[in-house]
């Protein structure tokens, strides 16, 4: 079965699971588990940032992010398809009790203007905004990555309204991969980053999140409110530990995968969608000869997995587990599907 449903199915590698079978552990509740330790603060260094907590989850980080920074009844800026709003279960309205203003983004990402335009006045019977959630590359925007200008635009306004910034950057090695900008001058425009282990670095489990020292411990806080403080998590830290020391360079070999499939599958019959528009890993692509789920049962039939994420949109997302003889299969699966 060739698997481009996401790369979280990525799975250890030989080498990974070997770091993890000898991984040092502590309790890190009580921080004394060294592998987690070694964890946070080289995902902080690389990040710029003072300080980093190792969560279970993507969505964790983010869900901690907004509440570490706001009081219920107030207001984040998002755009509408971001993850923070659209795949976390409503956590910004259960866990911190925020309403959500949402931008309508070109493929999820959204202007200075469209920010400016967004902000409310300061009055009485309006909720305070507090906070602005970017999310780079973007899901939903089919792995789209921010311009780095249009970046600093917006986060420029931000300060201006005297807002916070988070950044979901689960993805964000994707995008440094892609751009040649590296992971902290991105992550220097933000009070909080979140970043995800166990995507395409291939990691079992685990994202982070990194901020300032007093950020990071009030977000300890709300890790352990949240259920998500861990005992001997070195287990898992250290293969989290090992993808981004071994791993993060070998980011392009998936976006050449991903360039290959849209070429591929450019000009086919039935599909519809732009190539430049695979600028990293994830090829989002509409069809028109039937439902999105209905093909897609129909290319599982072909041991070919993908995601139907719309009533017709495809989703296939190249990883470690993927290589070029796989994206050379799915073309032909794909054709002959569509036939």
């Amino acid at each position: 079965m060739i698997d481009l449903r996401s790369d979280t199915v990525t799975r250890p590698t030989p080498a990974m699971r070997q770091v993890i079978a000898d991984a040092e552990v502590g309790d890190d509740v009580l921080g004394d588990d060294p592998t987690v330790n070694a964890l946070e603060e080289r995902t902080a260094k690389l990040l710029g940032k003072e300080a980093a907590v190792f969560v279970p989850s993507g969505s964790m980080s983010n869900q901690i992010a907004i509440r570490c920074q706001t009081e219920p009844g107030d207001e984040i800026v998002t755009e509408s398809q971001s993850h923070c709003y659209y795949y976390e279960s409503g956590g910004p309205a259960a866990l911190s009790g925020v309403m959500c203003q949402l931008i309508a983004g070109q493929r999820g990402i959204f202007t200075a203007d469209d920010l400016r335009a967004s902000l409310r006045p300061s009055n009485m019977h309006l909720p305070v905004t507090k906070l602005v959630c970017v999310e780079n590359t973007h899901n939903r925007g089919g792995g789209s990555i921010w311009p780095f200008e249009q970046l600093l635009e917006v986060t420029q306004v931000a300060r201006e309204a005297g807002l916070k910034l988070h950044l979901d950057g689960a993805r964000i090695w994707n995008a440094s991969v892609a751009t040649g900008i590296s992971e902290k001058q991105y992550a220097e425009l933000f009070d909080s980053v979140s970043v995800c282990f166990s995507k395409g670095l291939g990691a079992p489990v685990g994202s982070a999140l990194a901020g300032s020292a007093d950020l990071i411990a009030r977000a300890r806080r709300f890790r352990k409110m949240f259920g998500g403080a861990m005992r001997q998590a070195g287990i898992i830290a250290a293969g989290a530990l090992y993808a981004l020391e071994n791993q993060r360079s070998r980011l392009i070999e998936d976006h050449d995968n991903a360039q290959a499939l849209a070429q591929g599958l450019a000009g086919l019959p039935g599909i519809e969608f732009d190539p430049q528009n695979v600028e990293t890993n994830i090829v989002s692509f509409k069809v028109s000869k039937m439902p999105a789920a209905q093909f897609a049962e129909l290319l599982y039939d072909k041991e070919l997995w993908v995601l139907a994420n719309g009533p017709d949109n495809i989703r296939a997302v190249t990883h470690l587990g993927i290589n070029s003889n796989d994206i050379a299969d799915a073309v032909d699966i794909i054709r002959e599907a569509l036939s």
